[in-house]
């Protein structure tokens, strides 16, 4: 798959979130709870509670954009027992992730 922006960094949010939340409210998880900026040109990712579905949002300099991918039978591979709460990965190992593949994230930030 090719990447349809060159991150700065992707960022993965350990813990599951509401999937009712759109754009403000994953936001405001990213500048509060993941204390990190949202205009660093980072990608933001995140994980429904059942791991079936997974959000990206990153700000692309003229607005943020949300790309959502939801499996019909399998779950994502998402590092639940990892000591940090924000999750710092690579592009390759995005790639993995969204393709199934179990990332084996590394414990330092």
């Amino acid at each position: 798959m090719k990447m349809f922006i060159q991150p700065s960094a992707v960022y993965l949010r350990r813990d599951p979130v509401d999937f009712r939340k759109q754009i403000d409210g994953l936001a405001a998880i990213v500048e509060l709870t993941m204390k990190e900026s949202l205009g660093s040109g980072a990608l933001f990712v995140f994980c429904s509670k059942q791991r079936n579905k997974l959000k990206l949002l990153y700000w692309d300099k003229t607005g943020f954009c949300l790309w959502y991918k939801c499996l019909e039978k399998d779950k994502f591979k998402w590092p639940k027992k990892h000591d940090l709460a924000t999750i710092n990965i690579d592009e390759e190992q995005l790639h993995w992730l969204l393709r199934g593949v179990d990332i084996k994230c590394d414990k330092t930030p």
